[in-house]
């Protein structure tokens, strides 16, 4: 019944690396985010932001439901919190990229204004730092928690796939 935690920023490919793991190890992917969440709710990502920002009880209520659906075991949870939510997890891994490397895969992903993006993810990083230590004294610059902590920026979606699943046999 192994766990394996991806966390990392947006643009990390967070979400496109659990499926991969998940896929290659025939785990169950958890990828229950905000957008999923505003898309339950069907109100528009960057309201249900806004809520959360006023109101912790979005985030209490997401993250308590990703860490219960990820303890069902043979799992693989990404979140921008699953390293700490899910702290018993076989193999806890980061994600990083720049912050230019990022506001580009969002880009690609979401389309827009790559002005108006560059700004939008600056302020959610600060926004989601802050929020985290206000909530749970969690710093999410202070990655040190992670078993395996890999740059994005150097290797495929596949390559660092392939990376995880090689550690969390190791790590088993």
């Amino acid at each position: 019944m192994g766990i394996i935690a991806i966390s990392g920023k947006a643009g990390c490919g967070n979400t496109t690396v659990l499926h991969l793991v998940a896929e290659k190890l025939g785990f169950e992917p958890i990828n229950y985010t905000f957008r999923s969440m505003a898309a339950d709710m069907g109100i528009p990502f960057e309201e249900l932001l806004k809520r959360a920002q006023e109101n912790l009880e979005y985030d209490r209520m997401l993250d308590a439901h990703q860490a219960m659906l990820a303890r069902k075991g043979n799992t693989v949870i990404g979140s921008r919190l699953a390293i700490w939510m899910v702290p018993e997890a076989d193999l806890k891994v980061y994600l990083k990229a720049s912050h230019e490397v990022r506001v580009r895969r969002i880009h690609a992903r979401e389309g827009g204004d790559l002005a108006s993006i560059e700004q939008f993810t600056r302020e959610r990083d600060a926004r989601d730092r802050s929020r985290y230590l206000t909530l749970y004294n969690i710093d999410i610059d202070d990655f040190s928690c992670a078993h395996l902590v890999i740059d994005t920026e150097r290797w495929s979606a596949v390559q660092i796939a392939q990376i995880i699943a090689e550690a969390y046999t190791v790590a088993k």
